[in-house]
């Protein structure tokens, strides 16, 4: 607890205005033989922004999921207002008055949009759930957010950046004292986002108070008061933004100085194997025709907006939307996939942006999830599987990608997010793919965990893949691929090279389809 103020005397109550919204003291938590929280305090002022900043694994959603209820502390104590509070469940903490909005998307898929508005606390007229009053309550609220969605959409219909967005509008309608973000924005572009941290600054002003958790820096250092660092489930410090610049955190985040977060371009060379060529390929019936290629151990970029075409290309190139149009020649001498199933057995992989919904049995193990995809793939099917083969693959991928885990039989859901994701990366690398299509492959993973997969990368860019990888993070485009497909309105703007391009040209071109540097 702390302390109170010095013009009190003791026993003297602080005034509410006064008192610290939240109050975390000595919290511990641990899973058998891992610490995920270790004696973690701190104190986070009313009606300000604090942003809790650290790597995968650092104890960050452990910390919040305590907070918000739906874990239970080993240690230590939680006060709301400077009132001790201890939570049953996430619904007792949404009583009193927490909000929270999990980094993982947990929409009802199969339920409309309203009822994941008011799940669980559906407003009644003479005994009976009234929709008429939950849609005048939730239709300023989806306005505000720029949410154009009609209340008997199916969740699970909807992109995924709706469906984030879903999820922030059933915190707010519960009308929090405190709201908890757990990577926000991670599906949202920057249009989306601007709008989220204007609500986040006209909520902070009636006095709500936002606990918020990102791994995008500059966002934080856009929107945050206070700064706290996590490392290893312990707190290392807690300061004013003001205070700090953006490799002073990285540099605590990991504990050491930062290296650049980009390995260098590996070198050019000839493999000897076919490029993957597209022509004439269009998103719509008479739509914009577009061609490229793409040369065995080149990555190639794609960036645009949501709708703009390019969030539709991986898929389509992996069968899984649509049958893509055109003339399409693979490094196989093949035309297009007709299904996932034929991708694969083709040494096609796609890391899906959704890790969570397409990526991953998050109730099975790691031994099931890095299996699934190769053994279903294999040519030789009539092959028993044996526990032996579950758990060498597992192994494998624990070993390669450097997952932290228990054990191969460790349950996914209790991953860290950039965990989660290496087994999302490895179990497809389990198929030895030649074509590897990442789409927005680092969604919700920290810094470090960035860096990780940014060297797995480049070690499949030498070892002759071709690997097109779609990012919402502008810079990574930039500093991992050589040229970058623009997509605007549907059409392909552009192919630019990235040595001629910077952050700020490549956003003026995803906004406006037009850049010198194409």
């Amino acid at each position: 607890m702390s302390l109170p103020p010095a013009n009190l005397s003791v026993g003297a109550q602080a005034p509410a205005d006064t008192l610290p919204a939240l109050t975390v003291s000595g919290l511990t938590k641990q899973y058998g033989g891992v610490r995920a929280l270790v004696g973690a305090s701190l104190e986070v002022k009313r009606g300000s922004v604090h942003a809790v900043v650290g790597e995968n694994g650092a104890g960050k959603s452990t910390l919040m999921k305590i907070i918000a209820g739906a874990i239970t502390p080993d240690a230590g104590t939680l006060a709301l207002d400077g009132k001790p509070v201890s939570f049953a469940g996430p619904l007792d903490a949404g009583r009193a008055g927490v909000g929270i909005v999990y980094q993982e998307l947990s929409t009802f898929p199969t339920r409309d949009v309203l009822a994941n508005l008011f799940a669980n606390r559906e407003p009644t007229r003479f005994g009976f759930v009234s929709r008429q009053k939950m849609m005048a309550e939730a239709t300023p609220v989806l306005e505000q957010l720029g949410l154009a969605i009609k209340f008997d959409d199916r969740a699970g219909d909807l992109p995924v950046a709706d469906r984030q967005l879903l999820e922030i509008a059933r915190a707010l309608l519960a009308h929090p004292r405190l709201i908890l973000l757990d990577e926000p924005n991670s599906a949202l572009n920057q249009r989306e986002t601007a709008r989220l941290f204007a609500i986040i600054r006209k909520l902070c002003e009636t006095g709500v108070t936002v606990l918020y958790v990102s791994h995008r820096l500059e966002e934080v250092f856009e929107i945050a008061d206070t700064v706290s660092v996590m490392r290893n489930g312990e707190l290392v410090w807690t300061r004013p933004r003001q205070d700090l610049s953006i490799p002073e955190v990285i540099d605590a985040m990991l504990g050491q100085r930062a290296e650049d977060q980009y390995p260098a371009e590996v070198p050019r060379r000839s493999f000897g194997t076919p490029p993957l060529r597209v022509v004439d390929m269009s998103f719509q019936h008479d739509g914009q025709l577009f061609s490229f290629d793409v040369a065995p151990g080149e990555i190639l970029g794609v960036a645009g907006l949501d709708g703009s075409g390019g969030d539709k290309l991986l898929p389509m190139l992996f069968g899984a939307r649509g049958k893509a149009s055109g003339l399409s020649i693979y490094p196989d001498g093949s035309g297009p996939p007709a299904s996932p199933h034929a991708a694969a057995l083709r040494g096609i992989a796609l890391v899906p942006a959704d890790r969570r919904r397409e990526g991953l049995m998050l109730q099975k193990s790691i031994a099931t999830n890095t299996a699934h995809v190769a053994l279903g793939a294999r040519a030789r099917w009539w092959e028993a599987v044996t526990t032996s083969v579950l758990t060498s693959r597992a192994r494998r991928v624990i070993s390669d990608l450097g997952v932290k885990a228990q054990s191969e039989r460790t349950i996914v859901h209790h991953l860290s997010g950039g965990n989660q994701q290496k087994i999302v990366v490895g179990k497809w690398l389990e198929t030895n793919p030649g074509l590897i299509l990442l789409d927005d492959p680092t969604r919700g993973i920290d810094v470090g965990a960035k860096r990780e997969l940014f060297l797995l990368v480049r070690r499949l860019q030498l070892e002759g893949k071709i690997v097109l990888m779609r990012s919402t993070e502008l810079g990574e485009l930039l500093g991992m691929c050589s040229r970058v497909l623009v997509f605007y309105r549907q059409g392909l703007a552009g192919i630019a090279e990235c040595g001629k391009l910077d952050q700020r040209s490549l956003l003026e071109a995803i906004n406006t389809g037009k850049s010198v540097a194409f």
